[in-house]
């Protein structure tokens, strides 16, 4: 093909890289007017708790994400290490969403599950002491810190003008069922997993547990990382569709 014609006169180059530049656009953008969400359907996702939604607030408060990102993509490496690639589904009801844009320490996705929590009571007083190469400051005070809920219910109905699907009686229960995830084998904790299934309960801090007890910061904070990535059911995730198998 002769490319003197662009070569020797720029309107014409001009004109010809905004017609390749317009059709390659239509093309990408145009199947997505066609598609009812282009967020997966998965099982297994529902808004965060209001102890895990206060843990998700000291998370981004303290400024974990400027360290950790908590998305995986779907390179071999970062599966291997980290595990699924995240699925938009599972940042649908993060404002904002997490997924950072460097890593400094680990991604935190699938961080649920993976340590006790004993280990992340540790990590937060000292992390060298489990961690001996971490360059992470220590957070000793998140324990030793009464958890501030007052106006937790007013974050939920923040949340739900954006579009989380908290229903009226997940506000009003919201105080309620703070309290109830640390204190379990009680009425309450029952009534927290049917509002909240897959719902952790216990005191994340490693203090006494019982009713009447009071979350500490800490226990908001490992609350909400020890549900991260233990939603969804990856062994009936099919990625060839928007549907289970």
């Amino acid at each position: 093909m002769n490319h003197g014609i662009f070569e020797k006169n720029s309107l014409i180059l001009l004109i010809g890289i905004l017609i390749v530049v317009s059709i390659g656009g239509i093309v990408q953008i145009a199947p997505l007017f066609m598609l009812s969400s282009t967020i997966e359907k998965v099982e297994g996702m529902r808004p965060y708790s209001p102890l895990e939604q206060a843990g998700r607030d000291i998370y981004v408060r303290e400024g974990c994400y400027n360290c950790h990102s908590q998305m995986i993509r779907s390179l071999r490496d970062e599966v291997e290490r980290y595990g699924h690639y995240s699925l938009a589904a599972e940042s649908m009801y993060d404002h904002p969403f997490q997924w950072s844009s460097k890593r400094t320490g680990p991604d935190l996705a699938r961080i649920g599950g993976k340590y006790s929590d004993a280990w992340h009571t540790d990590h937060m007083r000292h992390p060298t002491s489990v961690v001996p190469a971490s360059i992470m400051p220590g957070y000793p005070h998140l324990e030793k810190t009464p958890l501030s809920y007052a106006d937790i219910q007013d974050r939920l109905k923040t949340l739900q003008l954006v579009g989380v699907p908290y229903t009226d009686e997940m506000i009003a229960k919201a105080a309620a069922d703070l309290e109830a995830q640390v204190a379990p084998d009680t009425a309450a904790a029952k009534e927290l997993l049917a509002r909240y299934p897959k719902a952790q309960i216990r005191k994340f801090d490693g203090q006494p547990a019982g009713e009447g007890v009071k979350p500490t910061e800490l226990d908001a904070l490992i609350a909400y990382l020890q549900m991260l990535g233990t939603l969804v059911d990856f062994t009936k995730f099919d990625a060839s569709g928007p549907n289970l198998r």
